[in-house]
């Protein structure tokens, strides 16, 4: 057993005063003189001891005293028997009511946060089932029996595949895929600005513009309008940014500018490089945006690099990397083993201690207020 607040153990001095009450409420004998008495030998006055009247009502009042002493020390209970129940978990999505069938005594789970009773309304989906697949294994006990049903492409994955700490009977059960927006349509466009100081510039972007979605380059934009939120602005002029291209830069916008600018005390970092090694493309963030420029003129006769084959894929890499995987094969991802094992929860002993000084405290209003009590007194 351990205690949580320790130091509510100095309550117990409060031990003390059913103790002193009952030492000062003893029965006085008051003393009667005999005649007949008068001429016997005075003999030494035996010692008197300590007695305590009643001791049934001050065994009580210090248990009720040592038990409120105990439960502001908030005690927990360790080495309890762990349920170990079989646990079903269904991700959200699925039909929790067909898979279950005539099991009404196990139980059976939603895999979402709280890890709701399968009977109560199917959370939304999707989840992030992986993340949830470990919080669920450290909240089981050690040895509790665990399966999962999850659809069939699987979404909700994160960066690695999941470890738990026990072995999980894994059940994909088919199920359509969820529908996702075309990828080309979550390509980035250019949306270029300024005025070019070489009209070949503006040609490469073209050609990047169609390599990456074939469409055509957007229409220049104006100095006083900012790209669109999530795409790209490109800034043709050897001028400094306009004002309102500076706000959408610090509010979290991307800004290439396609010629290379003087020496500004500013510390960029390489974003990409040439066949070669040397850098083709540096970056720096601003605010909370980012900004990229181009070493060399962008133009093929200046920077050779601009005729690499896969130089619009490489590109496109730095300006939109792609995003995470979100679905897979569900038999792939099985959860492994390996992880630390859960601790086991402790039992809190608060409530037993409050049923227990209920029932002291009855017993105690009972032994005080008893008719032999008042008649003795």
């Amino acid at each position: 057993m351990t205690l949580l607040f320790p130091l509510g153990l100095l309550a117990l001095a409060a031990l003390l005063v059913p103790l002193l009450i009952h030492l000062a409420r003893r029965h006085q004998y008051a003393p009667l003189s005999f005649a007949a008495l008068r001429w016997l030998r005075a003999k030494a006055r035996p010692h008197q001891r300590i007695r305590f009247d009643e001791w049934p009502l001050l065994l009580v009042r210090l248990l009720l005293l040592a038990a409120l002493a105990l439960l502001l020390a908030h005690p927990l209970l360790h080495g309890t028997a762990a349920d170990t129940r079989p646990v079903t978990a269904v991700a959200p999505g699925l039909d929790g009511a067909a898979l279950r069938g005539t099991d009404t005594a196990g139980d059976w789970r939603w895999l979402a946060p709280g890890f709701p009773p399968l009977h109560t309304t199917a959370p939304a989906a999707p989840q992030p089932l992986a993340s949830l697949l470990r919080e669920l294994d450290q909240q089981l006990p050690a040895g509790t029996p665990l399966t999962v049903y999850v659809p069939d492409p699987l979404p909700g994955l994160d960066a690695q595949r999941p470890r738990l700490s026990r072995s999980v009977r894994w059940q994909p059960v088919p199920a359509p895929a969820a529908r996702t927006d075309d990828a080309r349509a979550r390509l980035p466009t250019l949306q270029p600005g300024g005025q070019p100081a070489d009209a070949g510039s503006v040609q490469v972007l073209e050609a990047l513009q169609r390599a990456w979605t074939g469409q055509a380059l957007a229409a220049q934009r104006a100095a006083d309008s900012a790209p669109d939120a999530g795409q790209i602005g490109v800034w043709l002029s050897p001028a400094a940014l306009p004002a309102r291209w500076q706000a959408w830069l610090q509010q979290g916008g991307t800004v290439l500018l396609t010629t290379p600018g003087a020496a500004d005390g500013a510390r960029w970092s390489t974003a990409l490089r040439d066949v070669d090694g040397q850098p083709l493309l540096e970056q720096r963030a601003v605010g909370q945006g980012r900004l990229l420029r181009f070493t060399a003129a962008l133009s093929p006769s200046v920077t050779p690099a601009l005729r690499e084959a896969d130089l619009p894929r490489r590109l496109l890499s730095v300006l939109a990397p792609p995003a995470a995987p979100q679905l897979a094969i569900a038999a792939t991802q099985a959860p492994l083993t390996g992880a630390l094992a859960p601790r086991a929860a402790p039992r809190d002993l608060a409530p037993w201690l409050l049923v227990l000084i209920v029932l002291l405290f009855a017993l105690e209003r009972a032994l005080a207020t008893a008719p032999r009590r008042e008649g003795g007194a």
